[in-house]
């Protein structure tokens, strides 16, 4: 098997060591191809060692990690985030479907996210997260798009066009306008983190709901949602008043 190149970009030497130390031991394949601390060094590194993963931490010397990504396309390499909890870039990165972890680094997390990295990585499915990253970036989290990733291909679903969602156990099924349905491998509480500023809201634990696409609400039989396309949602006892006023305000 050729060896996979790794590059690590952080200003903390320690986490860099850290890194490094978690590839040797647990991945014989994997060769630490150069470090940097900060922007400019972190683009040349790319430049010059064309790695296959990039561990990028977000705050760097000079800037940010996303700083980096807007000067190195294309993106021939895996990008993995290794960062300081930030509610705002990780809100980007998971609307991206991209992996990250957080500091301090859980060993466990760490492989989980490097062998991720090494078995999905196609270069074409990397240039839309990435450019999905950097818009919701750009735009300061106005974005309306995400990324669903599934076991065979890559979506990029604007946000408007979501009618609902549908949980089963660990799976999330969204059901789409065009009447297409994603069926990818969350469960459904992370989509209702993440969704839930857009007008989104979760009526019963099975299901989440673009209140843009409701059409009525029917009472009877403890209550429904009716939807545009004619589906119908039920609402959970506990959850009715919730929804009531939302639809108010």
């Amino acid at each position: 098997m050729a060896k996979v190149k790794a590059v690590i970009i952080d200003d903390q030497k320690d986490i860099r060591d850290t890194n490094r130390t978690l590839l040797h031991n647990n991945f014989p394949d994997v060769e630490v191809v150069g470090e940097a601390d900060g922007v400019d060094s972190g683009v040349e590194l790319i430049q010059k060692t064309d790695p296959d993963i990039v561990l990028l931490d977000i705050e760097i010397m000079g800037g940010t990690g996303f700083n980096i990504l807007q000067k190195v396309r294309p993106y021939n390499f895996m990008v993995i985030f290794i960062t300081a909890f930030d509610e705002f870039a990780i809100k980007a990165i998971k609307f991206s479907a991209l992996d990250y972890i957080l500091k301090p680094v859980n060993e466990t997390e760490f492989c989980t996210a490097i062998e991720s990295a090494i078995s999905t990585y196609e270069r074409n499915k990397v240039e839309l997260q990435v450019q999905n990253l950097l818009d919701h970036v750009e735009d300061k989290g106005k974005n309306r798009k995400i990324i669903l990733r599934t076991m065979e291909s890559i979506y990029l679903v604007n946000l408007e066009d979501i009618i609902f969602c549908e949980s089963d156990n660990s799976y999330t099924t969204f059901h789409l306008t065009d009447k297409k349905e994603i069926l990818v491998s969350r469960g459904i509480k992370e989509y209702e983190q993440m969704l839930s500023h857009y007008r989104f809201f979760r009526p019963h634990q099975r299901y989440l709901v673009n209140l843009n696409h409701v059409e009525r609400i029917d009472k009877n039989d403890g209550g429904s949602i009716i939807l545009k396309n004619s589906n119908t949602i039920p609402i959970s006892h506990r959850r009715k008043q919730a929804l009531m006023d939302i639809l108010k305000g």
